[in-house]
């Protein structure tokens, strides 16, 4: 009879911190990792950062390798702005809800309809969608750059609903919305909100932008991830209810070590408000990635030469 043995682990350093310093000299790579990364991970990086600043940095590095800690669309970015380098994600499967729930098929039968619209498409979407929009935007920048937008030019904003929404109260503008959304920012429950506003009357909620309407109506403070952070250092407010993606609250207690930061409940009693897509990246993976030179992202170069033109005016409109 004859048995399958199990597949062997492959071997790893006895300090990963140590052997990923290593790698990052002899192979001459910068680590970009989000805010919503395994605090392990966030303390390897080189750059810590938001969809901005991240894609800020991949335009403005000399590294030869970029290893993003991050989703696919984020290293994506980085190697639309990086056709010449080596770019790796420690997870090929670390995908994005917001950006899967707008199919490039769909997207383009729906721009169809609205020949004289301008695209903004919020970076949290795939390359395809990226080619076929005008100008990219994040949640850091997505107002300042509807509000350079001429009043009688109309506009589709994709592929998240809930920033949009927010793009239009905070600028005045009508704009057709795609009805795309993130399962992390749409799983926080108002009623537990509410509840634990109650137990902490002292806190501050501060609340990103994808959130559903419901609960911003509920935040002292909304804005992107580097701006929540930002607002927590310099608030007089000793405590603050986090209303997006708990991995940022490590970096706000480094930044505040004497300040409470309560990550937001959500619907059901579970960790639905981790992204189950940016916690595929592990600090063993990234390690992995760097030592083999895998998982390399690539695209069509018809795509990336198309997605680069919006990402490009989103950086000249953000200076």
């Amino acid at each position: 009879m004859f048995t399958t043995a199990a597949p062997t682990k492959p071997a790893l350093p006895r300090d990963l911190f140590s052997a990923i310093a290593d790698l990052k000299r002899e192979l001459n790579a910068v680590v970009l990792a989000h805010y919503y990364q395994d605090p392990d991970i966030q303390d390897v990086a080189d750059y810590l950062g938001d969809s901005l600043g991240l894609s800020q940095q991949a335009a403005e590095t000399n590294a030869d390798v970029i290893v993003f800690a991050g989703v696919h669309f984020m290293a994506e970015t980085a190697k639309i702005l990086n056709p010449d380098k080596l770019v790796l994600l420690p997870d090929l499967n670390a995908g994005c809800s917001l950006a899967d729930s707008c199919p490039p098929d769909e997207f383009a039968r729906f721009k169809a309809k609205y020949p004289d619209h301008l695209v903004i498409s919020y970076i949290n979407c795939t390359a395809d969608i990226k080619a076929m929009s005008d100008i990219i935007c994040t949640s850091a920048n997505a107002v300042k750059i509807v509000n350079q937008i001429p009043a009688d030019q109309p506009i589709i904003f994709a592929p998240d609903r809930n920033l949009g929404r927010y793009v239009m109260e905070q600028t005045g503008r009508e704009m057709v919305l795609w009805q795309g959304s993130c399962i992390v920012h749409e799983t926080f429950s108002e009623k537990k909100m509410v509840q634990l506003k109650i137990q902490h009357p002292e806190a501050e909620v501060i609340a990103h932008p994808e959130c559903e309407e419901a609960v911003l109506r509920h935040a002292d403070y909304i804005g992107s991830t580097t701006a929540l952070l930002k607002y927590c250092q310099k608030s007089d407010r000793r405590s603050f209810i986090v209303v997006t993606e708990p991995g940022i609250i490590h970096q706000m207690q480094k930044a505040a070590p004497e300040k409470q930061f309560i990550p937001a409940p959500s619907l059901n009693n579970c960790a639905c408000n981790e992204c189950p897509h940016m916690r595929l990246n592990t600090l063993e993976k990234l390690y992995l990635a760097m030592k083999h030179k895998t998982p390399e992202i690539t695209l069509p170069e018809s795509t990336r030469v198309a997605a680069l033109r919006p990402i490009q005016k989103m950086l000249s409109m953000s200076v």
